[in-house]
């Protein structure tokens, strides 16, 4: 397995992105091929890893894919690749808040462990002093499943803030690796949402990520963290393999998934099984693109942000007609979050689709967590009566929540459109954690 790190911290907001990002892409400009990943369900820092890497971000999530493919699952993300770099989510051992003991199922502790990785903690130095030596000794010594390997230290004040920092961690018996001074070049943009996507922030985000490749590069030891990331052992087990997951259809059809700044939220997994399922697989871009790809037998909406573009798909009329015409005629179609409000009457008074009989708006609360649904109707995707684990996060609500025929029950309600030909829903799924629900839309399509 390739020599590997992650990059984590004692709660959300210390710097991971920026030290992650930065370290991909200050290895790359050496000449380094890296890899990257993300833990979590989480589809914008990707987007950024994407950048710094030159290679597809991919997540790594035990709740949505099972503890069982995590390793798999690096192992091809990680092909070809002389070092990884998986980015943490929220503190080290925060996850899945119904999850029992120390550790939570799907923390960032949960993921080194599977990989055997050492970790390199960062840490916002804004505030701290000698009482760092304690914070880094609870964490060093919490779970002993756990190996802290490093340090980062982030937005630190002064030379002399440095020094007491470092004598901190000394005393609590882990190396620092770089120290990041203060830097507003460094912070990208956020939203409602979090960060905005590297695609919509065009420039501006190559720009942001030079400036963390920039900075972690005059800041960080990248020997020691490639000496570190070279400390974990090689483990044996299966590298994943989108064709033995699903068995292809020769001649298959041609599915369009959609793209573009609006539609950014997709797992790379996910085209690679459509591919190893026989579909043809072309990229649709509703910001752009005026119509299907020719001889389209199915289409996928992933989620994103439309709501950002909601004028400019209103704009596009002509696929949104299209879209409309493709899915009353019985074309396939599979939606989720952004791809759902796209196909709903209107987003905030700006016609879309108007495939599914409902309305989409702004509000100020975020839905947000991990979801266990049953399939409520068979549909292109899932057999009624199929169970999954899926991920919710948005702010926007649709009136009605839900069809006639709803996609899914959960908490004692309905949430969802499904039909034979069609799937809508808030709940974002891993396929490679349901690899039989992508066979079953190619299977569809190719009807």
């Amino acid at each position: 397995m390739t020599p590997r790190i992650v990059v984590a911290a004692p709660a959300s907001g210390q710097g991971k992105t920026t030290v992650a990002t930065g370290l991909l892409a200050a290895l790359r400009a050496r000449g380094t091929e890296v890899a990257p990943f993300k833990v979590g369900p989480d589809y914008i820092d990707p987007g950024y890893h994407r950048l710094a890497a030159r290679r597809p971000g991919r997540n790594l999530d035990p709740v949505l894919v099972g503890e069982e493919r995590i390793a798999p699952l690096f192992r091809h993300g990680a092909a070809g690749a002389e070092v990884s770099v998986v980015e943490g989510v929220m503190g080290l051992f925060d996850g899945r808040l119904d999850s029992p003991g120390p550790v939570a199922f799907g923390s960032t502790a949960h993921v080194a462990e599977l990989l055997g990785a050492p970790v390199l903690l960062v840490v916002d130095a804004k505030g701290q002093g000698q009482s760092l030596a304690a914070l880094l000794h609870g964490f060093r010594d919490f779970h002993p499943g756990v190996r802290i390997g490093g340090v980062v230290l982030n937005r630190v004040g002064s030379q002399r803030h440095e020094q007491v920092l470092r004598a901190a961690a000394d005393a609590a018996g882990l190396p620092v690796l770089g120290a990041l001074p203060r830097n507003a070049a460094l912070e990208v943009p956020s939203r409602h949402l979090g960060l905005v996507t590297a695609a919509e922030h065009g420039a501006e985000a190559v720009r942001a990520v030079d400036a963390m490749a920039e900075v972690v590069a005059a800041s960080v030891d990248l020997d020691a963290v490639v000496a570190l990331a070279g400390t974990a052992p090689e483990p044996a087990g299966p590298v994943w393999d989108p064709a033995a997951e699903v068995e292809a259809r020769p001649g298959g059809p041609l599915i369009a998934v959609a793209g573009g700044a609006a539609f950014t939220f997709g797992y790379a997994e996910h085209a690679e099984l459509l591919a190893a399922a026989g579909a043809r697989v072309e990229r649709l871009d509703p910001l752009r693109d005026e119509a299907l790809p020719p001889g389209a037998r199915g289409v996928v909406l992933p989620g994103g942000f439309p709501e950002q573009h909601a004028a400019e798909l209103t704009a596009n009329t002509a696929l949104r007609r299209e879209i409309a015409r493709f899915a009353g005629a019985g074309g396939a179609v599979h939606a989720e979050c952004g791809g759902l409000l796209y196909l709903a009457e209107e987003l905030d008074g700006h016609p879309q689709c108007g495939v599914l009989p409902a309305r989409a708006r702004m509000t100020e609360r975020l839905v947000l967590g991990y979801r266990d649904a049953v399939a409520a109707g068979d549909s292109p995707v899932f057999a009624r009566g199929e169970r999954v684990t899926g991920h919710e996060f948005h702010r926007t609500a649709l009136e009605p929540g839900g069809g006639t025929q709803p996609a899914w029950f959960w908490r004692g309600g309905r949430e969802g459109f499904a039909g034979p030909r069609l799937h809508a829903s808030y709940l974002h799924t891993h396929p490679a954690g349901q690899p039989r629900s992508v066979q079953r839309f190619v299977e569809e399509c190719a009807r």
